[in-house]
């Protein structure tokens, strides 16, 4: 597997992971709970814009990626 496939795999399961987050976030009563949801997804937003900065940079810089 090269670096990019892998790159884009991780960035997939972000996505994942940032979906599930505001599922839950829907799904709970708590006030407390929703805020650290949104926190949670916060984070994993600029997680998720990091890596596909990363995505941009391999296929400027190797193609074959």
């Amino acid at each position: 597997m090269t670096v990019g496939s892998e790159v884009k795999g991780c960035y997939a399961s972000v996505k994942n992971i940032e979906a599930t987050l505001q599922i839950l976030k829907n799904k709970t009563q708590n006030v407390e709970s929703q805020q650290a949801f949104q926190d949670a997804q916060q984070i994993i937003s600029e997680v998720k814009e990091s890596l596909n900065q990363q995505i941009i940079h391999l296929t400027r810089e190797e193609p074959q990626y």
